[in-house]
């Protein structure tokens, strides 16, 4: 019995203190508004879904998917807008991926905690919620006209690896932030490098998270259409890069990274630009394509996570 039930008849309810009602009262208001909150978005994101496959899922069959754009949308198809957004996407995680990661971990394991670490990290948080348009403008004042790579799929891969450069880097230090001190104690101990540390125990331990963001990531820039119209990216495409295989030696063809292109996001802009419901029928069935493939995406990143959570316990 503490100082408080003192004097207390027993059956007789305890009146509650007034700052911790009012706290408990507040807390529920919390809940009740969050929960609100999540309704609204769930409730605008089926509305969104329901609408696209009602109006894309008639369209959707082998023609669209290998049939090129055309001026009558019942034989129009997605043909070079998914093939532009693979081989986009391709030099996107090419170049940004390994730099993302390799920074990430330079930050967190390796650079001194000073002014200029400090500055580069504020800058990389600020950098990741830049509007996307920045970066079109920056790829083509640098990249087109600066370095001359043309309005070109190499140009674009590099835009959006930019783009998603700051998302990596976070999720890659958060994730190597969250391993415990000590494994990397456990591994210096036995005589292991600092190097084979990171490299043997840290990032595995951290792959989970580092992989999370980098599929957040790649799954933003293909979405991404202002920075691609900026620079450069066509709008109506009825052919499809250069094939990356030959038939004479070396049998590797690098000529598709400076042709024109152009992705989902901005074939069904075109779509929707146009008069007449074929047309809109058209660009609901290549949006869901989009939404699907990014929800593809983030639910390979949920399970390899799980199971990479789930080998790596510790």
């Amino acid at each position: 019995m503490t100082a408080i039930d003192i004097g207390v008849p027993r059956g007789v309810p305890r009146k509650r203190h007034a700052p911790t009602a009012r706290r408990h009262r507040r807390e529920r208001i919390f809940k009740v508004v969050g929960l609100l909150a999540t309704l609204v978005g769930l409730v605008a994101l089926g509305a969104l879904l329901f609408d696209l496959a009602y109006s894309g899922l008639p369209r959707l069959s082998w023609d669209f998917f290998l049939n090129f754009p055309s001026r009558r949308a019942n034989i129009a198809g997605i043909l070079s807008a998914w093939v532009g957004s693979l081989l986009v996407i391709l030099v996107t995680g090419a170049i940004g991926i390994p730099l993302g990661v390799a920074a990430g971990i330079y930050l967190e394991e390796y650079a001194r905690k000073n002014l200029l670490t400090n500055i580069i990290e504020i800058n990389v948080s600020n950098l990741a919620g830049v509007p996307s348009i920045i970066y079109g403008l920056l790829a083509l004042g640098l990249f087109v006209y600066g370095f001359g790579t043309g309005r070109s799929i190499f140009t674009a891969g590099l835009t959006l690896a930019l783009l998603i450069l700051p998302i990596i880097i976070v999720a890659t230090r958060e994730a190597i932030r969250a391993v415990p001190d000590s494994l990397r104690e456990a591994a210096l101990g036995l005589g292991a490098t600092k190097w084979q540390v990171t490299r043997d125990h840290v990032l595995p331990a951290a792959m989970p998270g580092v992989l999370t963001g980098v599929i957040i990531g790649v799954s933003r820039a293909l979405g991404e259409t202002a920075p691609l119209i900026t620079i450069g990216a066509l709008t109506f495409i009825a052919f499809l890069p250069t094939p990356p295989i030959t038939s004479e030696p070396p049998f590797i063809s690098f000529q598709w990274l400076w042709d024109g292109f152009t992705v989902l996001p901005i074939q069904a802009f075109n779509w929707v630009s146009r008069p007449g419901d074929d047309f809109h029928a058209n660009a609901a069935a290549a949006g869901l394509v989009l939404v699907l493939l990014t929800l593809g995406l983030n639910g390979i990143a949920i399970y390899l996570r799980y199971r990479l959570r789930k080998k790596l316990q510790w």
